[in-house]
């Protein structure tokens, strides 16, 4: 990373950066593919000899095989372009922000009404708000991962 970058100590935050966006360009560049209908009848026929067309990293290819939307947030992707995969998907992206909270769609939709998470335990890294990684679905897995 090319600057000190204080906001990597906020739970469940990634920031898309010039450093991520670096990261995630390829990534990033076939999500925008799925904007064309004939690109995303290429990509549910065979997802991974689509995904194989990208100079995505291997990381990359298997987070979008799995709908692992947190893990591509921490492999470069943007939520923005992510929600090609949503759509392809026939998923709405409060479907998508619900499973990357470990939440229903209705539950997510509630906590967003209510007015989302607590900044409580949440400031930074290492308290026990319900944002930190110790409590999400994904927990030390994609700390460890790198994500």
């Amino acid at each position: 990373m090319s600057l000190d970058k204080p906001y990597l100590d906020v739970p469940g935050t990634t920031i898309f950066d010039a450093d991520q966006s670096r990261k995630g360009y390829h990534l990033n560049q076939f999500c925008m593919s799925l904007m064309t209908e004939v690109n995303r009848e290429r990509f549910k026929a065979d997802e991974r000899a689509y995904l194989d067309e990208w100079a995505m990293t291997e990381a990359q290819k298997q987070a979008v095989l799995a709908r692992d939307l947190n893990r591509c947030i921490g492999l470069g992707g943007n939520i923005y372009f992510l929600a090609k995969i949503g759509a392809t998907d026939g998923k709405s992206f409060q479907q998508m922000a619900g499973s990357m909270t470990g939440m229903t769609e209705d539950e997510y939709r509630a906590m967003m009404i209510a007015g989302g998470r607590s900044i409580e335990g949440n400031r930074v890294i290492g308290e026990d708000g319900d944002a930190q990684a110790q409590n999400q679905p994904q927990g030390r897995v994609g700390l460890k991962a790198g994500v």
